[in-house]
């Protein structure tokens, strides 16, 4: 039953699990695929370990037989339960379906998914002198490493399960996955090595793990050629304690012969078997180790989720550089919008030669009101049928402005897919969007309708600016197009852009229409309408670039899925904090 004082932590780890499952490393940054096998290595010791022994600190304790290909992990376990009971021999790999020998009086605890929940259970038996134990009717332990066989056996101590591992080296990825994932469940280690191969890496890698986890490790030196014990077993020592297991026990057994059934002899490995039996039989040590196992591999796994919330970090970090630059290049062309209606570029050509088959020349800086005559006759020409020049500057202003904005929409797209093809995270995205190499479906469509809207925009505008009567009458004197366009003309004329003998005629047209606006609704006036209409105009234009950007920055949040790592920290430092409580108390001690 879970106590009051552990109920907390249980919790914790719950809400520290549900981060860790979800913890959003799908890009392929530098370091990000280790994260993420660091991330469901830790999802998988919870559910194997952490979570039931936290639960229940009474259990039996796991101890877990690993070591190197050929070091004689199977032989040494069959010793010790008296009987062969899993598989040895010279075909390697032959440890394939762990094998979880108990106590018959223990078989409760691991019938269900308490432990090891992801490994399916049988339950085996000794079929027959001299092979290994199998489960009746089904397919050979070779082909069934995923499931876990239950073998009962009167010889092994209550309270104590043993289970043989898979080659920690093996030449099978399956099998090294699940002796890692085997020993990380385990509160002890019985690990074994040989004279000849103690000094590998691969074990010693291990073994320094198991001193961060302060996990109880008893090494099994095994095959010690006679006389060579006095020689290797000191090196053994001196490297135990310069990792910090000065502590563990060596357990040597002599080289020798084995018996018809491929055992050796009980007396050869009554060492370590007194040691687990003595574990066993009493209860307090039996805590003790638990709790200290428990502890470490809690104190390690903060360790680990500070690395997984660094990696998630850089994934946010990753995601919100590639927006910001992303929208730099949308904002980019928004201003050459902007700066193109500023500069005079839009009234070169064909808009300065309608625009000029309107207005004329000749005498409109003598006398503004003769202007004012003319736009009124052109007004009238227009309701009576007749051609009328305006319309023609109106739509020559429309498809230049539209010209712009889907040449820097185009622009835009393309240095934002470049930005993309710069990184495997970006090529990623870009291949699961390929979409976004060029500007949306139907863009060109969406600009023409947001010119015509800023269009019926500056119409509004005018007419909700002619308030008096007198206003009123020279708007309409002058016609509503008239003074629109001549608005329009208004915010888009500058010399900035325009050279020779562009700059007399747009010039020159802009300052006419700026006095007929004047005209009408006096030089303040004018000014602020034409500040209005440019605002209006640049908010427009923003919002169509935002809405491409938008694009890009929506893949971009596909991938932004997952735990923050703020709350990765947050959950450790909880579950650490809550099992520090317990033991306070009493909960895991």
């Amino acid at each position: 039953m879970v106590t009051d004082t552990r109920a907390p932590a249980l919790d914790s780890l719950e809400r520290l699990r549900a981060s860790l499952a979800d913890a959003g490393l799908s890009l392929p940054l530098d370091g990000a695929a280790a994260q993420r096998d660091a991330a469901a290595a830790a999802v998988r010791q919870i559910d194997d370990y952490i979570r039931p022994r936290l639960a229940n600190l009474d259990a039996p304790l796991l101890a877990v037989v690993g070591g190197s290909t050929g070091s004689g992990k199977s032989t040494i376990v069959n010793a010790l339960i008296g009987t062969p009971t899993t598989r040895a021999g010279v075909i390697r790999p032959t440890t394939r379906q762990p094998i979880l020998v108990h106590a018959p009086v223990d078989a409760g605890w691991f019938a269900t998914d308490r432990i090891l929940p992801g490994l399916a259970r049988v339950r085996g038996s000794i079929t027959a002198p001299g092979t290994p134990a199998s489960s009746a009717g089904d397919a050979p332990t070779a082909d069934r490493i995923n499931e876990l066989m239950l073998l009962a056996h009167d010889k092994v101590p209550m309270s104590l399960a043993i289970i043989d591992a898979p080659d920690i080296d093996s030449v099978a990825d399956d099998n090294r996955a699940l002796a890692a994932q085997l020993l990380a469940a385990a509160d002890l280690w019985l690990f074994v090595t040989t004279a000849n191969r103690y000094a590998d890496a691969v074990p010693w890698a291990l073994l320094d793990g198991a001193a961060s986890r302060n996990i109880t490790v008893a090494v099994v030196l095994n095959r010690v050629p006679p006389g060579a014990a006095g020689e290797v077993l000191p090196d053994l020592q001196s490297m135990l304690t310069a990792r910090g297991l000065a502590d563990a026990p060596v357990f040597v057994i002599e080289e020798q012969p084995l018996d018809a059934l491929g055992m050796l002899p009980a007396e050869a490995v009554a060492d370590p078997r007194g040691w687990l039996t003595d574990i066993a039989s009493d209860r307090a040590e039996r805590t003790r180790i638990a709790a200290r196992t428990l502890r470490g591999a809690i104190v390690d796994l903060d360790l680990k989720v500070a690395s997984i919330a660094a990696a998630r970090q850089h994934q946010l970090d990753w995601l919100d550089g590639t927006a910001t630059a992303v929208a730099h290049e949308y904002s980019s062309a928004a201003d050459a919008v902007d700066e193109a209606t500023r500069d005079g570029a839009l009234l070169r050509g064909e808009v300065l030669a309608r625009w000029q088959d309107f207005v004329g020349t000749s005498d409109v800086f003598r006398k503004v009101e003769r202007w004012f005559s003319r736009a009124r006759d052109s007004a009238t020409a227009w309701v009576m049928g007749r051609p009328q020049p305006v319309i023609d500057v109106e739509v020559r202003i429309e498809h230049g402005l539209h010209a712009v904005i889907v040449d820097q929409a185009g622009r835009a797209a393309a240095a934002s897919w470049a930005s993309l093809q710069r990184s495997e995270a970006g090529r990623m995205i870009a291949e699961a969007h390929p979409e976004l190499g060029t500007e949306s479906d139907g863009f060109g469509d969406r600009a023409a309708a947001m010119i015509r809207e800023w269009q019926g925009a500056l119409l509004r505008l005018i007419q909700d600016n002619a308030g008096s009567k007198r206003v009123r009458a020279r708007v309409l004197s002058a016609g509503l197009n008239v003074v629109t366009v001549a608005l329009m003309i208004v915010v888009f004329a500058s010399t900035g852009g325009l050279t020779g003998g562009e700059i007399a005629i747009a010039g020159g047209s802009a300052v006419l229409g700026q006095k007929l606006l004047e005209t009408i609704f006096g030089e303040d006036a004018v000014r602020r309408l034409a500040g209005e209409a440019r605002t209006d105009l640049t908010a427009r234009v923003d919002a169509l670039f935002a809405t491409e950007a938008a694009r890009v920055t929506a893949a971009l949040d596909s991938t932004r899925f997952g735990s923050s790592p703020g709350a990765l920290r947050r959950e450790s430092a909880a579950l650490l904090s809550d099992v520090r409580t317990a033991g306070e108390s009493g909960g895991t001690e």
